[in-house]
């Protein structure tokens, strides 16, 4: 069976597909179907504070809302981290409820990233530290240079991780590894993230963004409903027990045995033909 192609990377982009949104510390643009999410604060190894979480959740609500996005590459400006953690200047300053709720709108926005609807995938250039580590986990496919680092070191700082980290790391290495790296605060390497199933691949620094693309360029072949369904099924079902998340398996292959992509899909598999789904 064929897979249906699909143009990801024009050479020329339509002016309405270029970046439109105005945001102080994330690049954005679409270019065919894909957006780039950039963190754009290469001074500070790309350190997460409030308005660059602010203009994250901007970017993303808008992957979501354009129907014309089929997926997300995230990354981080310059050679040397994807997002190196918070933004310790201004971290030092924040008192309990600050501190509370800073963590809330982090949790929020990587919430937002994990339940896109669409693919999203960490295109992970350098350091994963803290909140950068917690931002990649919140993505769908994690992809890494092997000269990244990862960890969690909260601890160092008097903190725990506050952006998902007690809970996605968990659910990502087990218990027991990811107890290890949140209560020692140990900082390890692009292979050890791979062995314990911390990412999902390694590559050369130069092959990074094309292969991103090539894996949303696959998944974008694929039937939008069904691609939406499948990672809802998966993160829901995530949080509930293994009858229960059958039971929502269950349901959407249902709802998507009533679309008319279904109904394509099968009938291109019998005709031996490449499928043109249109996300109905």
């Amino acid at each position: 069976m064929t897979q249906a192609t699909l143009t990801l990377t024009p050479a020329v982009v339509p002016a309405t597909q270029a970046a439109s949104l105005a945001l102080t510390n994330v690049l954005y643009e679409k270019r065919g179907a894909i957006a780039y999410v950039t963190v754009n604060r290469p001074k500070v190894l790309n350190a997460l504070n409030t308005p660059t979480w602010k203009d994250l959740r901007t970017a993303f609500e808008d992957a979501r809302d354009d129907v014309a996005v089929r997926g997300v590459i995230l990354t981080g400006a310059g050679d040397k981290a994807f997002i190196a953690g918070a933004d310790i200047s201004e971290l030092a300053h924040v008192v309990a409820f600050e501190a509370e709720q800073s963590s809330r709108f982090g949790q929020e926005v990587l919430d937002l990233i994990e339940n896109l609807g669409k693919p999203v995938v960490a295109a992970i250039n350098g350091f994963a530290l803290g909140g950068g580590c917690e931002t990649a986990m919140a993505c769908t496919i994690r992809i890494a240079v092997d000269t990244a680092k990862f960890g969690q070191p909260e601890v160092t700082l008097g903190l725990v991780p506050g952006g998902g980290g007690t809970q996605r790391l968990p659910r990502l290495v087990g218990k027991g590894r990811a107890l290890q790296l949140i209560l020692s605060g140990e900082i390890i390497n692009a292979q050890e993230a791979y062995r314990i199933g911390l990412v999902n691949e390694i590559v050369p620094a130069a092959d990074l963004i094309t292969r991103a693309e090539a894996i949303l360029k696959k998944i974008a072949s694929n039937a939008p409903i069904a691609v939406k369904f499948a990672l809802e099924a998966a993160n829901k079902g995530m949080d509930t027990s293994q009858g229960e998340g059958l039971l929502l398996e269950a349901s959407y292959f249902g709802l998507c045995a009533a679309t008319e992509d279904k109904k394509e899909g099968t009938a291109a598999f019998l005709e031996k033909r490449a499928p043109q789904f249109r996300g109905r």
